[in-house]
């Protein structure tokens, strides 16, 4: 009997190993085929831009395998969210994540992906946002645009993807802290990308936006718009002049901004998520990954935040806003 159980103990403890050397095999041949990292955002924005670079730098550790930006746009973003959560969890379908996938969850109780339906791998950036004006306006300063949107009694225009996304919500905060009505002040006329949200400022088919770094920085240093704000902890290095939302005392607003995330469905295998972590503590030290992130206006945040602790923290922000602005009852 005791041979037979000492017969089973030795098989146990040869398949535990064997499983064991699989397991470490697999970590190390991972990825053996092109990654698909799904942006669900438009060409041109902020995430396509961001999604641009990881997949540009992460490849360089990727043992040679290609790192493929596809965009899955609509929804808010859920189209996108969705896709990758209903995919395989095999580490072949990734997510660029935005701050959407925490908002819309916090403002949808119907919303098709829950703020943790995800893996989260790591925190990518922070993406400060910008309010600016066309070039050509007549409006100077942020108090030159409060007063001018008092004196419009609801006609002057902003350019957002939603009034309960993220462009949305960087101009709603705003017209709170300035004691307007956040929804009704000023008219949103929704535009579907950063790329779009610029080329609606830069024809003046708008008075003004809010939207990222990413979107605009090109055109403010062409000196085709002028930046009267940025929703950042502190001024941006290429915008020295340009006050910060806590600056000019608007709380609320001071506490909205952009940051672009690595997500993958649920249930990814333990050694899948070790080789991402490796991968982006790689990437953060990258001088291509932190000159892209400079060019765009981002700050690489990588290793600074754990993912779970801060995407819950920005669901809550959100959810708050949502009930503040009345969008949730």
């Amino acid at each position: 009997m005791f041979r037979h159980l000492k017969k089973a103990a030795l098989g146990v403890a040869a398949l535990a190993c064997a499983t064991a050397f699989a397991s470490a095999a697999q970590a190390d041949s991972y990825p053996e085929k092109a990654i698909t990292l799904v942006v669900p955002y438009g060409a041109g924005g902020a995430s396509d831009l961001a999604g641009r670079a990881l997949a540009e730098t992460a490849r360089n550790y990727t043992n040679e395998q290609p790192v493929i930006v596809v965009n899955k746009t609509g929804n808010g973003g859920m189209n996108g969210a969705r896709f990758v959560t209903e995919s395989d969890p095999d580490g072949y379908t990734l997510l660029l994540s935005r701050v959407g996938m925490a908002l819309y969850p916090a403002v949808y109780s119907d919303s098709p992906v829950a703020w943790d339906d995800y893996t989260f791998l790591g925190i990518l950036e922070a993406t400060p946002m910008i309010l600016a004006v066309n070039a050509e306006s007549d409006i100077k300063t942020i108090d030159d645009l409060i007063a001018k949107i008092k004196e419009s009694n609801g006609a002057t225009t902003y350019a957002a993807s939603g009034p309960t996304a993220i462009d949305g919500f960087s101009v709603q905060a705003l017209l709170s802290d300035a004691g307007l009505d956040p929804l009704s002040a000023s008219t949103l006329v929704p535009y579907k990308g950063g790329g779009a949200l610029a080329a609606a400022l830069l024809g003046n088919h708008v008075d003004f936006l809010a939207i990222s770094a990413g979107s605009l920085m090109p055109h403010i240093q062409a000196g085709k718009m002028r930046a009267l704000m940025v929703y950042a902890p502190k001024r941006m290095a290429d915008l020295p002049d340009v006050p910060t939302a806590k600056e000019l005392g608007y709380a609320t607003a001071a506490q909205v901004g952009g940051w672009s995330g690595l997500y993958a469905p649920k249930g990814l295998p333990d050694d899948v998520v070790a080789k991402w972590k490796d991968i982006l503590g790689k990437v953060a030290t990258n001088e291509q990954w932190l000159d892209l992130a400079k060019k765009r206006g981002s700050i690489s945040v990588i290793g600074d935040e754990d993912p779970s602790t801060y995407v819950k923290s920005q669901f809550d922000l959100y959810h708050g806003l949502a009930v503040k602005f009345g969008y949730i009852q």
